[in-house]
C-alpha cells in the first residue's frame, strides 16, 4: 500500500517469449504477444498463478507442419510451468487456465496454431486444470496483463 496515496501497489513481472513466470499476491504478469500463445494459470483461492508465453512463428509460405521436437519442447515448458506453480502453491486445488492467442496475418499460420492449441488444451485437461474460453485475435500485437490473485486477464492491441 502506498503510504501517500492509499493505493495498493502492484509490481509488474515481464514474461519473455518461451518463458514462464510465477506470481503470488498482487503482482501483475505482463507480456506482449506477437505470433504467440499465452497460458494464464491460476488458483484464485490461493491467489497464485503463472503466465506461460509460447512463441509460434510460422517461417515458410507452405502449409505449416509443427515438428515433434517443437511440440515436445512446448509441452515440456508447460509441464515445468504447472509443476512450478503446484510447488509454489501446494494448497491450490482448483487450477484454471485462460489461453490468449495472437495469430499472424499469414493464412498458413492457422493450422500450426490449432495444433499447438489442441495439444496445450489436452495436456491441461489431463492435469485436471479447468479451461476457460480462449481469446484469439489477429492484427496488431497484443499486450497482456494478468493478475493471478483474481484470475483477471486484460488484453489490448
Amino acid at each position: 500500500m502506498d503510504r501517500y496515496t492509499g493505493v495498493m501497489e502492484s509490481r509488474e513481472i515481464h514474461v519473455a517469449p518461451d518463458r514462464f513466470e510465477l506470481s503470488a499476491g498482487e503482482a501483475l504478469l505482463v507480456t506482449e504477444l506477437s505470433s504467440a500463445i499465452a497460458v494464464c494459470l491460476y488458483d484464485a483461492a490461493e491467489e497464485a498463478g503463472a503466465l506461460l508465453h509460447l512463441r509460434c512463428i510460422v517461417k515458410s509460405s507452405k502449409p505449416a507442419d509443427m515438428t515433434d521436437t517443437t511440440l515436445a519442447t512446448e509441452l515440456l515448458l508447460l509441464d515445468r510451468c504447472l509443476q512450478s506453480l503446484r510447488e509454489a502453491a501446494p494448497a491450490a486445488r482448483d487450477l484454471q487456465a485462460r489461453i490468449v492467442v495472437h495469430l499472424p496475418e499469414a493464412p498458413q499460420a492457422q493450422p500450426a496454431y490449432e495444433t499447438v492449441l489442441s495439444l496445450v488444451k489436452r495436456f491441461l485437461e489431463d492435469q485436471e486444470v479447468t479451461l476457460l474460453p480462449e481469446d484469439v485475435a489477429s492484427g496488431n500485437p497484443r499486450r497482456l496483463r494478468f493478475r493471478p490473485s483474481m484470475g483477471w486477464v486484460h488484453t489490448h492491441a
